[in-house]
């Protein structure tokens, strides 16, 4: 029987895609042994894996190769590694590498080659900056050192390295006293003890007993207040004192007003200032009406931007629009001028029926594509359907993009699942991209079922947008059953998976949430409970119709728990519903003013990136078109809502 010619081509074309197939995966093997190899230090099979991927030309040859030097990095002449870095000068790794020979340089003391690698570093990395400090004060120039001082004043450990650093400024005296006491309140404002513990030590009258005195301090602030042991000889006794007072303003505002008025007496007028700005921002994220007067007595000290901008929550929270300008007007410029604060600051002119400019400000902000711009347009009553021509890459260019060497490493740490070395070749591949190239990008993306990339590549368009790619919608076949089921808006459910894993089945958060939906597991397994899933196990999480069932059934839970409020249950899917009921208000809120105002900042961004996706996807799915205002609707007055166990499963 004759085979037809067409038949024949294809069987060809098969036996060539499963020998080309088993070629890349035999090299794939490969990179792995010389993973396995790295990671054990046996440089050995390290060395013949990188000969070996030479040899078959596998895309990811140079990361073995960069394995290889970072493993023998000691042993290497500069000649080999300024060789190896101008080879690979591409490459993503190559910065990383520089940054570990310039840390081996510093340690070395060698400071004539250190100089002369220095200037090509990109990276930020404190070692090398502490390092670098410490070459250009060779010649014991104070200028050098005083350009260091940043590096000093940080609320975290620096590296060790840096301490040889600190201490040539301190010699040089231009670490002062007063630098040691600002390092000192930093580190107490971040509750880190041991460092504190670490710079006081740098002042020659801080002893043994002033050690114990911050122990004690930390373990009972209450008790070292009450009894007053602190040594105040030194004027890190009264900033002790200070941090006690911060520790109970944690717990309670009327407990640290209490304890300060016993102390007071010690503290100087700079020093009471800073006490109410603590107080004030820690009232603020309790969303207690008075924080407002205590940000008004923090008049002698500076106030940082994580005050101001909770200054500014609390005269909105309490909707008094005259102070939400004051404030405002308070910021640096720069902080002023955040989307966020533009558009309250319009909202607050709107309120006062000064409405030129107020539309001035809403106008810039309705042509920004994002949370606040979508609510600017809507002041404005402009349609979020008047949206500018969406840009369709060609075949072209997708396969344009699709040839570069950097695409090629990514698909390969794709199938390895090496997923951060792949994200890292995607970022250098569509760095410095015109919007038309960045959406073929995200078009490639997309096709590879890289959702996540798509979704980041697509979201960094300036003027030239395509909002399929921006906001995909995969698994729909799963997904609209799964909403119909448990009667919840598809749009909404589509926005909270963009947030949580960007479509990524496998990802999984630093807590344990995990699959597309990123469902806790103690989560998980309680629903599993109320659905009467007696086979579920927590390998489950990661199935994507188990994850889709299990995520939305919490979705129904939170939603029923606040009576459909969408912005509430956001919140309560993200922190817990007993907080999202915490920080509700004695009076109706409005939605959006609800969303500024949640104390978590990782919340406080969620809920607002949700409800904008949300908005978004109500017009991508062909559903009736809800208003951004109206979706995150008006928040009830507190009353009294009994939530069962659940509700700290996710907290």
């Amino acid at each position: 029987m004759r085979r037809h010619p067409l038949l024949s081509y294809l069987c060809v074309i098969c036996v060539l895609l499963q020998v080309g197939l088993a070629h890349a995966l035999a090299g794939d093997d490969e990179v792995l042994l010389a993973r396995a190899a790295y990671d054990k230090k046996n440089n050995f099979a390290l060395a013949d894996a990188v000969t070996r991927l030479k040899e078959i030309q596998h895309p990811l040859a140079p990361y073995a190769d960069y394995w290889w030097m970072l493993s023998n990095l000691d042993d290497t002449s500069p000649e080999t590694i300024n060789a190896f870095l101008t080879q690979y000068a591409h490459m993503p790794f190559a910065d990383r590498l520089r940054g570990e020979w310039l840390k081996k340089l510093g340690k070395q003391q060698n400071w004539v080659v250190f100089q002369e690698v220095y200037p090509q570093y990109q990276l930020q990395d404190p070692a090398v900056a502490c390092y670098a400090a410490e070459s250009n004060a060779l010649s014991n120039d104070a200028k050098a050192l005083e350009a260091a001082r940043a590096l000093w004043l940080q609320a975290k450990e620096q590296p060790g390295n840096c301490n040889s650093l600190f201490d040539k400024m301190q010699e040089a005296k231009v670490l002062t006293d007063e630098d040691l006491v600002a390092r000192f309140r930093l580190a107490l404002s971040e509750n880190r003890v041991t460092l504190a513990k670490g710079v006081a030590k740098r002042h020659h009258a801080i002893d043994a007993i002033f050690l114990k005195q911050m122990d004690a301090v930390n373990a009972n602030p209450q008790k070292a207040i009450a009894k007053k042991t602190i040594s105040v000889k030194t004027p890190f006794g009264r900033e002790l004192y200070l941090y006690a007072l911060n520790q109970i303003a944690k717990t309670g505002s009327t407990q640290a007003l209490n304890a300060f008025k016993s102390v007071q007496s010690l503290l100087s007028a700079e020093q009471k200032s800073y006490f109410y700005g603590r107080l004030a921002i820690l009232s603020a994220q309790r969303h207690e009406p008075e924080a407002y007067q205590w940000f008004r007595l923090a008049e002698h000290t500076q106030l940082n931007r994580d005050q101001l901008d909770w200054f500014a929550r609390t005269t909105l929270r309490q909707s008094n629009w005259p102070q939400l300008l004051e404030v405002i007007a308070l910021m640096p410029d720069d902080q002023a001028e955040e989307a966020t604060w533009r558009y309250w600051k319009a909202r607050a002119l709107k309120a006062q029926n000064q409405l030129l400019e107020a539309n001035g400000l809403f106008a810039m902000l309705s042509t920004e594509r994002h949370y606040y711009g979508w609510l600017a347009q809507e002041e404005l009553e402009a349609s979020m359907r008047a949206q500018p021509m969406e840009y369709v890459p060609t075949d072209a260019d997708v396969e344009a993009f699709a040839k570069s060497e950097a695409i090629q490493r990514a698909e390969a740490l794709q199938r390895l699942e090496m997923r951060w070395e792949a994200k890292l070749e995607w970022a250098a591949a569509t760095e410095n991209l015109s919007d038309e190239q960045l959406i073929a990008a995200a078009e490639y993306a997309v096709r590879q079922k890289w959702f996540d990339l798509a979704v980041i590549t697509a979201d960094k368009t300036k003027t030239v947008h395509n909002f399929n790619l921006r906001y995909p919608t995969p698994y729909r076949d799963l997904m609209q059953p799964a909403s119909n089921d448990q009667s919840l808006d598809e749009a909404w459910v589509y926005g909270i998976i963009r947030q949580e894993s960007r479509f990524m089945h496998y990802a999984k958060s630093g807590v344990g949430a995990a699959g597309l939906m990123q469902v806790m597991p103690a989560t998980a397994k309680w629903v599993a409970g109320k659905v009467g899933w007696s086979n579920y196990h927590h390998g489950m999480l990661h199935d994507l119709d188990t994850n889709i069932s299990l995520g939305t059934y919490y979705m129904r839970y939170t939603s029923d728990l606040f009576n459909g409020q969408e912005t509430m249950a956001t919140a309560a899917y993200n922190a817990g519903p007993s907080r999202a009921k915490k920080w509700m208000a004695n009076v109706p809120l409005e939605g959006a003013i609800y969303a500024e105002t949640i104390p978590f900042s990782e919340t406080r961004n969620y809920v607002k990136k949700v409800m904008a996706n949300a908005h978004i996807y109500t017009l991508r799915l062909g559903l009736n078109n809800i208003p951004l205002k109206k979706r995150l609707g008006v928040i009830p007055a507190k009353v009294s809502v009994e939530t069962e166990s659940i509700s700290t499963l996710n907290e």
